[in-house]
């Protein structure tokens, strides 16, 4: 079931978003090499529980260990954060973060480079924010939801990307994932239309290589295939009559450069 929100209920969901968009200000000038992802998550986690009434949402969501998600350079998605995992330079690191405040949930993820990263993994997650932006400037009411995963396929047209296929976007609110589906590859007009007062998790996945996956013996991380470097935005957006409102909105120089506030 498709739900349907109000101004006031959006405002609350985007009241958890700022948490979300201050802790990844805050993780960019914090990640550098020597830190572990167990440290990472315990950052987040002390971040997320200093505001009144805020938890993170993904603690303990499935069986999952940790209260973020920190996946590592071909790391997809859903890594358990580990004390022996530790970062070293030319890493990047993916920390995907939910928020659930006053009984409604936010949902962000943003690549982080760990001291200098080479240009082509620059590269990557420069095309792969650009996705997201223009993912984002599709989720207009009126449009469907396969414009969005559209306007990833069109972003990366002609390189030799993965899009990720297998893993989707959702919708957003009570719980973490409702519906519908958000996929990162689709076709303008097909798919379920979007309506005024949805709230989506937008979520490009791209990899260096291949858009096929598999999952690590530990049950939860996601790697491509061929194991190539990865990366992953995402932003929880509002459809409204003005259009998109990002609701997880970061400020603009954080990161990858390129801005999506």
């Amino acid at each position: 079931m498709i739900h349907l929100r109000t101004r006031e209920e959006m405002d609350v969901i985007a009241r958890g978003g700022a948490i979300i968009a201050n802790l990844i200000s805050e993780l960019d000038g914090w990640i550098e090499a020597g830190h572990s992802t167990k440290d990472v998550d315990l950052f987040c986690d002390e971040f997320i529980v200093s505001h009144d009434g805020a938890t993170p949402a993904f603690k303990g969501l499935y069986g999952f260990k940790g209260s973020v998600c920190t996946s590592v350079n071909e790391e997809v998605v859903h890594g358990i954060p580990d004390r022996k995992k530790v970062l070293k330079n030319g890493d990047i690191i993916t920390v995907d973060m939910g928020v659930k405040l006053d009984g409604w949930c936010s949902d962000s993820a943003w690549t982080f480079a760990v001291g200098e990263i080479s240009s082509d993994v620059q590269a990557l997650l420069d095309i792969t924010l650009e996705s997201l932006s223009a993912a984002i400037a599709a989720a207009k009411a009126g449009n469907h939801v396969g414009d969005i995963g559209a306007a990833v396929v069109a972003t990366c047209s002609g390189t030799s990307y993965g899009i990720i296929r297998d893993l989707v976007g959702h919708g957003i609110g009570r719980e973490v994932h409702e519906e519908p589906q958000i996929p990162n590859v689709g076709r303008a007009g097909q798919g379920p239309e979007l309506q005024e007062g949805m709230v989506i998790a937008i979520e490009p996945m791209i990899s260096a290589g291949s858009m096929r996956i598999r999952t690590l013996s530990d049950g939860w991380t996601v790697v491509p295939a061929d194991g190539s470097m990865s990366a992953h935005f995402e932003h929880t957006v509002g459809i409204t009559a003005n259009g998109p409102r990002i609701l997880t909105s970061v400020p603009t120089g954080v990161s990858a450069e390129v801005g999506t506030s």
